[in-house]
Parts: C-alpha cells; sequence; structure tokens
C-alpha cells in the first residue's frame, strides 16, 4: 500500500476513536466503577480477545495463502485481521474501511484481484459464521427449553423461531451458492438496476467484467478446489463465535452464579443479532447495549447485569480498536 494512503487509513481510524471517546454513553465515574467491579476479569476479557482475533486471522490465512503466489507472512494476517476490524468498528455501515484497508495492503504480496477474492471471501466466511452461530442458538434454545420447561413454547415464540431459521437457512441457501459459483458479477447485475446507482454498477460491470469474473472464479476456486480449508476456515471463524461467549459467561456468571455458558451463548446471538440489524451505526452504538438488555432478558437476567456487561465489552471494544488503529501505522510494509 502506498504510504499516504495508509496515513489516511490511520488518521480517519484515529479521529473516529477520538470522537467515540468524546460522545461515549457513559460517563467516566461510571466507566471507573464498572472497571474496579470487573477487576481482574477485565484484563483477562482483553487477552481472550486476542485468541479470538488469532482464531479469525488463522481462518483468513487459509484463504489467502492458498498456495499459489507469494506467501502472506502470520503476523501481517493477524495484524491485518485486527486492523481491518477495527477500521469495520468505527465507521457506518461496516466493511466500508477494513475491506478497502486489507485490499489495499495485500495488493503488494498477492496483487489486486487476488487480494480482492480473498478479502470478499473472508468477509463471506465471517457473515456466514454468525448465520451458522444464529441459527444454532434457534436450536440450543428450544433444546434448552423444551428440556426444562417441557411444551413451555407458546406460539407466539415457536412463530418468531419459525421465521428466524427459515431466514437464516435462506441466507446461507445463497451463501452457498455464492461460494460454488461466485457472485460479484451478479451483485453488480443486480446494482445495474437499482435507482441512482444503476448508471455507475452498469458502467463498471462493463468496463471491468473480465477483472469480476476473475475474482468470482477464485472465489469458487476455494470452495470446490480446496475443499479442506474452505471448512476449516469456516469452522474457525464459528469456533470464534463461540469463544467469544466465554466474555459474558465470565462476566455475568460472576453477579449470577446461576447463569450457565449455555445462557451466554444465548446471550450472544440474539444481541449479536440485535445489533447488527443496525449496521450502519458506528460501532452499533446504542443497538449494542440495547440488544444486550433485550437478549439478557429473555433468559431470565436482570437488566441491570446487561447493561453491566454491555458497557464492558464495549471498553474491551474501545482498547482492541485502538490496537487496531495504531497497529495500520505500526507494522507497516516497505513499499
Amino acid at each position: 500500500m502506498k504510504r499516504h494512503w495508509r496515513t489516511i487509513f490511520f488518521l480517519l481510524g484515529l479521529a473516529a476513536v477520538v470522537l467515540m471517546l468524546l460522545t461515549f454513553d457513559a460517563d467516566w465515574t461510571r466507566v471507573k466503577e464498572v472497571l474496579a467491579e470487573a477487576g481482574i476479569w477485565f484484563p483477562v476479557i482483553v487477552v481472550l480477545w486476542g485468541f479470538i482475533y488469532l482464531m479469525n486471522a488463522c481462518s483468513f490465512g487459509l484463504i489467502i495463502n492458498d498456495g499459489t503466489g507469494r506467501r502472506v507472512p502470520p503476523g501481517k494476517v493477524f495484524q491485518l485481521t485486527v486492523s481491518g476490524y477495527a477500521l469495520n468498528y468505527v465507521t457506518p455501515l461496516g466493511l466500508m474501511g477494513g475491506e478497502p484497508y486489507r485490499i489495499l495492503e495485500l495488493q503488494g504480496y498477492v496483487g489486486g484481484r487476488k487480494a480482492t477474492s480473498a478479502v470478499i471471501l473472508y468477509s463471506m466466511m465471517h457473515i456466514c459464521s454468525h448465520f451458522c452461530f444464529w441459527l444454532s442458538a434457534v436450536a440450543l434454545y428450544v433444546v434448552l427449553h423444551f428440556t426444562a420447561d417441557g411444551y413451555a413454547l407458546n406460539l407466539w415464540i415457536c412463530i418468531i423461531l419459525g421465521v428466524m431459521t427459515v431466514i437464516f437457512v435462506a441466507v446461507l441457501w445463497i451463501f452457498s451458492l455464492g461460494y460454488r459459483k461466485g457472485f460479484v458479477v451478479k451483485v453488480f447485475a443486480l446494482l445495474s438496476h437499482i435507482p441512482f446507482v444503476k448508471k455507475w454498477a452498469a458502467g463498471y460491470l462493463n468496463k471491468h467484467r473480465a477483472d469480476l469474473e476473475d475474482v468470482d472464479s477464485q472465489i469458487a476456486f476455494l470452495h470446490t478446489r480446496r475443499r479442506a480449508p474452505f471448512w476449516w476456515s469456516l469452522f474457525l471463524e464459528y469456533a470464534a463465535r463461540v469463544v467469544s461467549c466465554l466474555e459474558y459467561w465470565l462476566l455475568i456468571g460472576m453477579l449470577m452464579p446461576g447463569f450457565t455458558f449455555w445462557d451466554s451463548i444465548l446471550v450472544m446471538a440474539f444481541s449479536s443479532l440485535f445489533s447488527n440489524l443496525i449496521f450502519f451505526s458506528p460501532m452499533q452504538m446504542g443497538g449494542f447495549e440495547g440488544g444486550m438488555a433485550l437478549a439478557a432478558g429473555g433468559v431470565q437476567v436482570p437488566g441491570a447485569y446487561g447493561l453491566y456487561t454491555a458497557l464492558v465489552a464495549r471498553l474491551r471494544q474501545v482498547v482492541w480498536t485502538v490496537i487496531g488503529v495504531i497497529l495500520i501505522k505500526v507494522c507497516k510494509r516497505n513499499d
């Protein structure tokens, strides 16, 4: 990546972090109280997320280092993973900052086409793992409540869970088609019929069709020719979602001894689902805390515990966002 682009990404991330801290939705007295209550568990959770990012980086590395072209060092893959997520957290409409940054950084290693296909495929893998996680949480909710309460699930809950299941399965089916045949050309073809962007999309598709088809072929290559790395990459992303539930289990379990790891999976799943519905907000401000409170209430956890946990998780997120932004400037490659 050219030095001026790296500087631009760094300054944008830095400005977003400063703005985020100035508009933080809790006074600093409350922040100090929460950190004091969390005690040793806050640094433990920060370290835990370092391990989670390492799992994400391993998933990303399986996609990038496919045995063709230059190998990207593991340290660089980890840095791109952390910095990419940091930029996504602080930019509206997530994926608007981290993915372009990753593509530009990877171009110097593997070329523009492969960098684009690898980043798109990893983003698909990350999103797909979310839907797999949400779908398994629906199944877990049914199993836990059916086992504990017999036929306690009322009609409305059954309808809601049924609709969610249909949507999640449909989305996963669409992802499977994209993995097998690619989807970039189809997306631009669809955009060429949508008002306001159709002229730009049609022009871009006509001008860069060969490049976009090549990106699609590289996306399909991992699924059809490198099956083992494909499934390992998806497994690592899904496993990272499950491991991240330890954060809620440790924090809420400290306040509520009867809170189980299975409960933490449900809280994590439904709070992340709610917050992702407002993906247009930087760091999902408001939705993260609201979703956390609603999800905690759904498993009979007091709302105050949910908000406390959400604030600790937000502070952890701030720490790793700052680390990711700093790494943009520190871990640079000689261009």
